[in-house]
This record gives C-alpha cells, structure tokens and sequence, in this order.
C-alpha cells in the first residue's frame, strides 16, 4: 500500500540535501528608475544560440531581437521586419527590415547580419533545423531585403522565425553570427531595447542592462512577445538569491522589485503584504515531465514505460511539487493546455496499478535497477521524484535514488552508457509551456532516437513521418489533426509521461506597472513609480 506523501512531508525530508544560498549584499538609495529582479535561476551562460535554458533566452530578449514575434493570441506579428511577401509558388519568402534597426554599437542591422544569425540558430534549434533542411538558399538582395529560397513548400516558415519558445532566432552582428556554433559568442550586441552591461557582470550572482537610447520601437501596443518594446526605466539588475526565503524578505523590505518564482508555499504570506503583487503573468504556465532513457534497461521496453504511466497519478506529483491546487492543473496535454494544438486524449492522469503490473510482466522486467536522478536544489524536482520512486517501488522495481543538483542532472543525462556504468534510467523537470505547444518545437516527442541528441533518445518512425507531414501542412484544421495523432502516437509508445501543468506567480513591488503577460518575463513597458 502507498504511503501519501504531500508537498510538505516531501520538504522537510529533503532538506538536509536543499542547499540555501545567501544573499548578495544589496545598496539601499540606487535610482528609482532601476527594477532589481531576482529571477529563477542565476544567469551563467550568455550566449542565447548556445545555451537552451531558460535563462540563456530570457537574456536574449533583453538585448536581441526577432525578425517576428507571437502574440497573446498566437499570431505571427512583424517585429525587425517591416513588410514580407511570398511567391505564388510558395518557394521564395521576400522580408524588408524595418528602417532605424542599428545594434548597440552603433552599426546598421542589415542583410548582412541576418543571413548569417539565421544560419547558425538553425545549426543549433530544433524547429529552426528542420525548416534550413527545405532551405535552398539565402539572398541578400540589398541592405534592407533579404530572401528565403526553398528546395519545397514548407508550411511553418514564419512560425519558425516567430516562436516563442527554446532558442530564439536572435539576429546578433554578423562578425559574432559567423562563429562556429559550438563556439560562444563572448560579446553581447544586439539590437535590442536594453544593451548588457558586460562590465558589471558576475557570473552567476549579477547581471546587469540599461535601457538601449537608439532603439526604435515599433508603433503598435505590447502584445506578448510582439509590439512595440519601449523601455521606461534606466536600468534592470539580475540578482542572485538562492535561498527564496531571503529574497521574499528582501522584497517586502523594498531591497528588490521582483520575483520571478516564489515558491507556492510562500505566495499566501506574500499576498497579504499590501506593498506587494502577487499575479500570474504567463498564461501558458509551465509542465511538469518524467523522462525516461530508452537506450537502457528497464525503460527500453514500451511496456515497462507504459507501466510507469499507469501506476502514476499527476495530482500526486502537483501536490508533491506545488501542494495548492490554485496553482496547478492536471492534463494530458502533451503540447499544454490552452494551446492551438491542445488535446487532453492518450491518458487520464490516473493511476491503474492492476494494468501497470500486468504491463510490467509482459515486458518481462527482471529486477533491473532503475537509476533514478533526483533533483536536491528544486523543492518541484525532489518531491515529484520522491513520489515516483515510491511508486515504481510499489510494482516491485528495483529503484536506486541518486541525489544530486540540477548542473549534475544535466551532465549525467546527457550519457548514453547503462545505468550500471554511469548512466540513468529516470529523472523528473519542468519546463516552460511555450517549449511544448508546436510538435516541431517539442523536443519531447522528437523521435530520431540517438541522432536527435536529446537526451531520452525516444526512436519511432511513425511519430517522425508525423511530424514531417505536420511540418508541410499550411492549414490549421489539418495541423491541429496531425497534432492530435502525433500525441495519440506519442502515448502508445512513451516517449514522456506528462505530468501536469504547473503555473508560477511571480511577486512584485507595486511601484511596478505595466508588466505584459507573456511566457517570459519582461521589462519593456514597466513603469518604476
């Protein structure tokens, strides 16, 4: 029988293995102009193409920008661009930059400079790749023109270009964009509404921009990650605190401006400061995932996965990882909820113990150790873990708890040996919706096994003849059934069990106004009053 486990159970086993952190100290009487955020994570890496996480792509918008950018609404909207056309053929994609585009050291965004950023996010990005593999060629044909040649129709072009999700197509100077992709770029120029002050950046403790005066916005109002981007204060500072308790008492003291992701269990105390906003700005919220290695023993068999599924229930890790339901919100979704290409068929999110033993027989599991990796410094990653240990346990496998921090997660995970031999079977994240809601962006159900290089390594030829009919099909309705049949797909054979969407508030000093919702906090359009 299961023992029940909750969120703060859950906490106080693990917090001997929670490494808290101090905070830096922080001057009192700097401009009111000045929005101090400490955000989720601190900021490391700074090259954008390089860096798939999410504070590599929340540094980018401040200081690049997109030649198009989606709105609340999921439209595709202009943003470097001014004006773009295509041929009858469906072959050759005309686009004129808008004029008054300069980066920050004062050099015209031209033709030049696009061409070559374009070609090495697509050496690096997922959906960007697949689209250069139906690219004929690039033409400059002057400062402001640029063209996209096709081998063939390709129907997600411009939803290519405008997603909002992993790693942005950053149009960066062409003397940078002309590295290697392997190689970061160790000057940060863009041409967007902040410029990076590199001279006071520490590594993970502070980063710091001030608003870019030659920029020119475009004339529309904000609209999510689309509009005009005008910057109303001086500077915005990327504050480390590890220990979340310190920076929620920083924020009510009045020493920061904003909280990027108070854990939930803080957020009714927050609520009842009257200095203080507590709001959800992100209306495509986050999912909760358990990814297993389909290269190794036990997960290489679809029936052991599809045991893992059926003796899982998503409440159980929402409670574990957020433990209020105000905040989180079951769904099979496997592109999110609330999403164009959302579908809540495949799997109920309950538990089936009987049908999971069964599974577990047929595919003939013996006693193979699942090595699970659990994450120590994400109060979200250690109780969703623990809850599936006690499950997996529960069917009578053989489950080995390896504790670590999430930097030694991404290492280990990133091999392919067998679990004995320094490998893993089993880890639990959280990642952003925005990542998920297009199958050409969802790395999640890339299925080309070991030659995808994401780690999991799922192998199916259906999901991947799927996906490359997705990826031709202009039309919505026909895209939204190949979506619904990918996922269907998607479900027979495990290519992750979703676990749920988890959404994150983020708390603020009500001298703030005129945040823009968005999948990615932003500092345009706010007011420090």
């Amino acid at each position: 029988m299961l023992t029940t486990l909750n969120r703060r159970t859950i906490l106080k086993a693990g917090a001997a293995s929670l490494a808290a952190g101090m905070m830096p100290t922080i001057a009192r009487g700097a401009s009111s102009k000045t929005i101090r955020a400490v955000m989720h994570a601190p900021l490391r890496a700074t090259d954008p193409v390089i860096n798939t996480a999410w504070t590599g792509r929340n540094h980018g918008l401040n200081i690049y920008d997109t030649l198009f950018a989606m709105d609340s609404k999921f439209q595709v909207r202009p943003q470097m661009v001014e004006s773009h056309e295509v041929s009858s053929d469906g072959l050759t994609y005309t686009f004129v930059l808008r004029p008054g585009l300069a980066f920050h050291d004062g050099a015209p965004v031209t033709s030049a400079d696009v061409v070559p950023s374009l070609q090495r996010w697509g050496k690096r990005d997922t959906m960007g790749g697949r689209m250069m593999g139906y690219v004929a060629e690039f033409r400059m044909v002057d400062q402001r023109t640029f063209q996209i040649v096709l081998k063939s129709p390709y129907g997600q072009v411009l939803q290519t270009l405008a997603k909002p999700a992993s790693i942005f197509p950053f149009i960066m100077p062409a003397r940078l964009a002309q590295q290697p992709p392997e190689q970061p770029v160790t000057e940060f120029i863009g041409s967007g509404p902040f410029r990076f002050l590199a001279s006071e950046f520490q590594p993970g403790s502070r980063a710091a921009y001030e608003r870019n005066p030659n920029y020119v916005p475009r004339a529309e109002a904000p609209d999510g990650l689309a509009g005009g981007k005008v910057v109303k204060v001086d500077r915005y500072e990327w504050i480390s605190m590890p220990d979340m308790q310190t920076a929620a008492n920083a924020l009510s003291n009045g020493e920061i401006d904003f909280l990027e992701a108070p854990p939930h269990d803080l957020l009714p105390k927050l609520a009842q400061d009257k200095k203080l906003v507590v709001a959800d700005y992100n209306p495509l919220g986050f999912m909760s995932v358990v990814r297993m290695n389909w290269l190794t023993e036990p997960f290489n068999r679809p029936e052991t996965r599809q045991a893992l599924m059926y003796a899982s229930d998503q409440v159980d890790w929402l409670e574990a990882q957020v433990g209020n339901p105000d905040y989180y919100q079951p769904s099979a979704a496997m592109f999110g909820p609330n999403t164009p290409f959302a579908s809540e068929s495949g799997w109920n999110g309950k538990p089936d113990l009987a049908r999971a033993k069964e599974l577990l027989k047929k595919g003939g599991y013996n006693g193979a150790p699942v090595v699970m990796m659990q994450g120590t410094d994400s109060p979200m990653l250690y109780g969703s873990s623990t809850v599936t240990a006690q499950k997996l346990r529960a069917l009578g496998m053989n489950v080995q708890v390896l504790t670590m921090d999430w930097g030694s997660i991404l290492a280990r995970r990133a091999k392919t040996d067998a679990a004995a031999q320094g490998g893993w079977s089993v880890y639990h994240y959280v990642t952003t919706t925005a990542d998920l809601m297009n199958p050409l962006t969802n790395t999640l159900i890339d299925t080309r096994g070991k030659a995808s290089g994401i780690p999991g390594w799922p192998e199916d030829a259906e999901v991947e003849a799927l996906r490359a009919k997705f990826a031709m099909e202009p039309n919505p309705e026909a895209q939204k059934a190949t979506a619904d049949a990918i996922q269907a797909r998607a479900y027979e054979v495990v290519t992750h069990i979703p676990g749920g969407l988890i959404k994150q508030p983020v708390c603020h000093s009500k001298a703030l106004t005129g945040i823009i919702a968005a999948p990615a906090p932003l500092f345009w359009n706010v007011e420090k009053v």
